[in-house]
């Protein structure tokens, strides 16, 4: 009612004269009826209308008074407006705090603008917002801030100097400040440095705090009894404090940001796949991004699409424990793709299911850059046929995960040199995948001692591929010196695809059929020269005479029988 019987204020940013002509004629009509019995329903509606159009007009005095604030610390008029349109509630703070001053004797006959900069001024909100600037805090947050302060700004100063002391960055200061709860200008610094103690206790390093305060706020908003809480729910699963705090570090918000409920209900769904209570801890302090994925949106329809790939609960038990971050993904955009490649490729479901059990990494690879050039380079470069790709792929999915420059290339150059053709190479990685991640240090030598020491064609190393995955000083050489001493001779799959006993009972055998075959001849050398030696006796008796006789039909001695079978 006062600002209705006032002159108006006439200055840049006020509200003029006409403005204020609605509000007169509502003050005139409440005059003029105000002893009408039948019109009280009325007089209120009018005079709460009344009511917030002087409302709206302080805050529009308030705020330009602000405004001349800002502009006399030195900010731009752009940054004032823009900050000043969301201190809505700051605004009616010191509109409240500048007409209270109304009861003091100092501020009685002043005006109202007087009195809100006199507010302004010693709550030290311009200094503040200048501090928070310098602090990397844009101009909404700064203004989300002073409006969680409820007018106590000096809690905001002690709060950003208290994230300061546990080592939080400037440039997540604001962002801490704001996600921490509602109440964290409230809290005191002995029950947030409580926290970070106990925390610390239990294996989280001073040096990572802030780190960790920064990525998961929320920590702040607990009481020390909710922390201890969750901090109990991952030892009690096993883990120690140096494997607690390495996962606190790793993934913050398995820590704070996640019911006690939904990480018991987490816990017992991997515990479905056949994992202990100390293993699933284990497997959360290895990879804690497990516990930020969805039940219903990521596992079940994960399992459920392993599943019709023909993956057991073992088989995804496998992929779990080597690889979990394939539990983390979107198998509609990051799996998916993935299992079509390799359907056009040639490969079957059931062998793309061994193949994602064989090597769960496989499906951590980037398709466009990883897998598709990998598969680009064996059939262009080292003569892998269409017909072979699907079979390559299904039987060493490792070699997609195999560096083309630093590995396949090299390898693959190697293999050339040593008189292989191109053709032959693709039909020697289709028999054998591996054949391309040896290391080129550890196949010169066992080439070596083939074409050197065992006198071996280059055929037969074409011919199995696999010799070089076998020790050179554990089966080559002593294979090959035990045939060497038994004067036998096996191909290169004989002689090392089996065991000890095989490859002996292998070696005994041989000799064995070269003793019979051996003994089998000089049988029939002897029978031989005995049929030489009667038929030539009885030749001398018939063209000898008596005399003669006498002298040639003399018994054959062993002596004799001996000469004659070595001759």
């Amino acid at each position: 009612m006062s600002l209705a019987s006032k002159r108006p204020p006439l200055f840049p940013g006020s509200i003029y004269a006409n403005s204020l002509l609605p509000l007169q004629s509502v003050l005139r009509t409440r005059n003029d009826t105000q002893h009408l019995e039948n019109d009280n329903d009325e007089d209120d509606e009018d005079e709460e209308v009344m009511i917030m159009r002087a409302l709206e007009i302080r805050r529009k005095v308030t705020a330009v008074v602000f405004k001349g604030a800002m502009k006399k610390g030195k900010f731009g008029i752009t940054y004032s407006t823009n900050l000043v349109n969301r201190l809505s509630e700051f605004i009616d703070h010191v509109m409240i705090e500048a007409a209270a001053l109304k009861r003091l004797p100092e501020f009685e006959d002043s005006t109202f603008n007087v009195r809100a900069k006199a507010v302004i001024d010693d709550s030290n909100v311009v200094p503040l917002i200048r501090w928070l600037k310098h602090n990397d805090l844009s101009y909404p947050k700064i203004a989300k801030l002073i409006c969680m302060s409820k007018g106590n700004l000096d809690s905001i100063r002690r709060l950003v100097e208290w994230l300061k002391t546990v080592h939080v960055k400037a440039e997540f200061l604001g962002v801490t400040l704001l996600k921490s709860g509602d109440d964290i200008l409230q809290r005191s610094i002995e029950e947030l440095d409580e926290i970070v103690e106990y925390l610390e206790s239990n294996g989280v390093k001073g040096d990572w705090m802030g780190f960790v305060i920064s990525r998961c706020p929320k920590l702040l908003s607990y009481s020390i009894e909710e922390v201890k809480t969750r901090v109990e729910f991952y030892l009690n699963m096993g883990m120690n404090a140096n494997d607690f705090g390495t996962m606190v570090f790793d993934y913050p918000g398995a820590l704070g940001c996640f019911t006690l409920e939904e990480m018991n209900q987490k816990v017992n769904y991997l515990k479905e796949f056949g994992l202990s209570t100390e293993y699933v801890g284990r497997l959360l302090a290895f990879r804690p991004e497990l516990m930020g994925c969805s039940i219903e949106e990521k596992w079940k329809p994960l399992v459920k699409y392993l599943y019709y790939l023909g993956i057991s609960r073992d088989g995804m038990r496998r992929m779990l424990t080597i690889k979990p971050m394939v539990f983390c993904f979107n198998f509609e955009t990051t799996i998916a793709p993935k299992v079509q490649f390799f359907r056009d490729l040639g490969v079957r479901d059931d062998a793309i299911g061994n193949m994602l059990v064989k090597f769960p990494p496989l499906l951590t690879y980037s398709l466009h850059k990883k897998i598709r050039p990998v598969v680009i380079f064996l059939m262009t470069k080292a003569g892998v046929t269409e017909k072979d790709i699907g079979k390559v792929i299904a039987l060493g999915p490792e070699l997609l995960g195999c560096s083309i420059g630093n590995k396949l290339e090299v390898n693959m150059k190697y293999f050339l040199s040593l008189g292989i053709r191109h053709r032959q190479l693709g039909e020697m990685i289709a028999d054998f995948p591996k054949l391309l991640r040896y290391k080129v240090d550890l196949l010169y030598p066992k080439y070596r001692y083939l074409r050197r020491t065992m006198v071996r064609p280059l055929q037969d190393v074409i011919e199995f591929p696999r010799f070089f995955s076998y020790s050179l000083e554990e089966r080559i050489i002593p294979r090959h010196k035990i045939m060497v001493e038994n004067r036998v001779n096996f191909k290169l799959r004989y002689m090392l695809a089996c065991t000890d006993e095989e490859f002996n009972g292998r070696v005994a055998d041989k000799v064995e059929r070269r003793r019979r075959f051996e003994s089998g001849l000089l049988d029939n050398a002897l029978a031989d020269s005995q049929t030489a030696e009667g038929s030539l006796g009885k030749a001398a008796v018939i063209n000898c005479p008596a005399s003669e006789n006498a002298i040639l039909n003399f018994p054959v001695s062993d002596y004799s029988m001996e000469r004659t079978v070595q001759k």
